[in-house]
């Protein structure tokens, strides 16, 4: 098995991905915090996930089966319905804004984690 398309290098980079995303829309959310009638957009990963994961331990072969769950759940981009002003306008800017800074933190861990490995690689191909 390549240790670049492994299971768990597989989940950091679709972690990453979707902490990417999130933060794309978080930047979109309070850059239309004063447009009228503008929903806040929230992106979903982990609840597709975890369904398709329960589903794919039920069948046989668990590592392919991990694999393609990792490859084909898609981050869902969706606007939330909720009001928070008479404008209809759906953005908590102090929300957005602590969630940005949480979710700054977890892009950190990922790539740290994406950097440990690969220096773990690193040292294998050097033979150190």
């Amino acid at each position: 098995m390549d240790f670049l398309s492994s299971n768990s290098f597989l989940m950091l980079e679709k972690s990453l991905g979707y902490l990417w995303t999130k933060q794309a829309a978080i930047a979109d959310n309070i850059a239309n915090a004063e447009t009228p009638e503008y929903k806040e957009k929230v992106v979903t990963f982990e609840d597709s996930l975890k369904s398709k994961l329960l589903l794919a331990s039920r069948r046989s072969a668990p590592v392919k089966s991990m694999r393609r769950v990792l490859e084909s759940t898609p981050f869902s981009v969706t606007e939330q319905m909720v009001q928070t002003r008479m404008d209809d306008n759906g953005v908590n800017v102090t929300a957005q804004a602590a969630e940005a800074v949480r979710n700054a933190y977890q892009m950190r861990y990922v790539i740290s984690s994406i950097n440990s490995d690969l220096a773990i690689l690193n040292s294998a191909i050097r033979g150190q």
